[in-house]
């Protein structure tokens, strides 16, 4: 909820964090997704005004009880902001920014502390952290890392990769593919041994990368020595 999309042209419109348009924008969900609940419904507006969260937290909760959703969280990269719907007895996850990159201690710590799910967004980097971009590549076509946002930091105009997250990656690479695995499935086990509560979501294009990101479910999490030298290495 939160964003306003033109449906036929699937376009971005504007964005809306009242209770009204939550409402309208659950029964819109059940409706394309052919259901008549979910189970987790994301804010995904990362900086509403903790006042109107917390009417929207509390709308969550009827939406919780007329059995429309089990369960909701917040997509938004602050931690003060995610406590508002923390308190609310049915948020269940904070989606936020986390990867071997960049770390997000007091968003780690609130999920540890109220048992929420800190659901990973960006955890290979738009890609950066695949290997799939080294020093001359370049995005193309449409894709949105040619004309990248302010929060797409991996990479700079044009669709190059910014030299300063290259050149940390290639820090800690030969740890994240020790004993047989992917840069990528590297990337994936630092998550989960950062904390019991991570759910990356990494993206995929291919039935390849599909089977490369679930293959990283059988090497696991990192052990606490790779952990500590990534540490030492990206301080």
């Amino acid at each position: 909820m939160g964003n306003v999309f033109d449906e036929e042209r699937q376009a971005l419109i504007r964005s809306d964090d009242s209770v009204g348009y939550a409402r309208e924008a659950l029964t819109a969900s059940l409706r394309r997704l052919g259901t008549d609940y979910v189970d987790l419904w994301q804010l995904h507006l990362g900086d509403v005004e903790p006042e109107r969260a917390a009417l929207l937290r509390e709308a969550c909760e009827g939406f919780v009880q007329e059995g429309l959703i089990r369960a909701y969280g917040w997509s938004t990269d602050d931690a003060e902001r995610a406590e508002v719907f923390a308190r609310g007895a049915h948020c269940a996850a904070v989606q936020h920014g986390l990867n071997v990159l960049v770390d997000a201690p007091e968003l780690i710590g609130l999920c540890e502390r109220e048992g929420l799910a800190s659901i990973n967004r960006g955890p290979l980097a738009m890609g950066l952290l695949t290997w799939k971009y080294g020093p001359d590549s370049r995005a193309a076509g449409g894709d949105i890392r040619t004309t990248p946002p302010a929060w797409l930091r991996w990479f700079g105009e044009g669709g190059a990769p910014a030299p300063q997250w290259l050149a940390r990656v290639e820090a800690v690479r030969d740890i994240l593919t020790a004993d047989g695995r992917t840069l990528t499935q590297g990337a994936l086990g630092w998550l989960w041994a950062r904390s019991p509560r991570t759910v990356p979501i990494p993206g995929f294009r291919t039935v390849a990368q599909a089977e490369e990101n679930a293959a990283a479910m059988a090497r696991g999490p990192l052990d606490a020595g790779q952990m500590a030298e990534i540490e030492k290495l990206l301080r």
